[in-house]
């Protein structure tokens, strides 16, 4: 397999995407929702709720908040407690919900759209392996999620650091949990929904029903990791470096039976998979 047939697959695949207003448009706003305007309103809600038993309550679960951090928090300011609390650990599944929902969207279209666009047999019939169009499609399907997570986290941060920041004496976001999080554990999330959704998408006859099909697939992968994500932000240890190195294990397992699974024939509608 030479890899790169494989980037000039994924490069192909991404310069297409990027030249559609129709996909990069969207993106952005869905980041900006997520990254940007939502934590701005769960966090301004917590401050208009200042002093309220409501913000007393959220600062009540204060314990599970890391003690090096806790030390530095106002033990008789229940605001900054709270607004730490939902900065750090209740918003976390923007960073599983956002990538993952972009990337999904890209692989379910990656082989049933050849066909449907009419590149399908030119790719079959090319000189290419179909572990190169595989490996190529799911790189290029990875990318595009992984890219809209560091630059929604970039946003993020600076508007935990902004808005909780001066509460608790100065900018403290990413913490430890979060750089390993976004670093180590969410790629191979993203890479085990796309090594599912690729297989469904080569079974597909449309895209729309491969679309559909997906959201069955991300819907259990998102439940299960926003209790990872818990976990690796809370306690980013030994346990939280295990439960990155068994996701990549998998995804690089998926990935592998995937590539052998495809068929030249998926490419051209013609065949069926066990």
């Amino acid at each position: 397999m030479s890899w790169d047939h494989v980037r000039a697959i994924a490069g192909a695949d991404l310069r297409r995407l990027f030249k559609s207003k129709d996909y990069w448009i969207p993106l952005l706003m869905l980041a900006t929702l997520f990254f940007v305007l939502m934590p701005l309103l769960a966090l301004g809600v917590i401050g208009m709720l200042a002093n309220t038993t409501i913000a007393q309550q959220l600062a009540g679960v204060v314990d599970s908040i890391p003690a090096d951090i806790s030390r530095s928090l106002p033990a008789d300011d229940p605001d900054a407690q709270a607004a730490y609390l939902i900065a750090v650990y209740m918003l976390a599944p923007i960073a599983i919900i956002v990538p993952l929902t972009i990337s999904v969207a890209v692989a379910s279209n990656a082989i049933v759209g050849e066909r449907e666009r009419g590149t399908g047999e030119f790719l079959a019939h090319s000189p290419l392996t179909m572990k190169e169009i595989y490996f190529g499609k799911l790189l290029a399907s990875l990318v595009p999620g992984y890219l809209i997570t560091i630059f929604g986290f970039s946003l993020y941060s600076l508007v935990v650091n902004l808005t909780v920041g001066p509460k608790i004496g100065g900018w403290f976001f990413p913490t430890a949990g979060w750089f390993l999080l976004i670093i180590f554990v969410i790629p191979p999330i993203i890479a085990i929904a796309i090594a599912l959704v690729l297989r469904m998408s080569a079974r597909m006859r449309s895209a729309a029903a491969a679309q559909q099909a997906s959201s069955l697939v991300s819907l259990p992968i998102i439940i299960v990791s926003y209790a990872l994500t818990v976990r690796v932000i809370s306690s980013p240890g030994p346990s939280a470096f295990l439960i990155g190195a068994i996701g990549w294990a998998i995804a690089l397992s998926l990935a592998a039976r995937g590539a052998g699974k495809i068929k030249r024939e998926r490419l051209l509608g013609v065949a069926s998979e066990a």
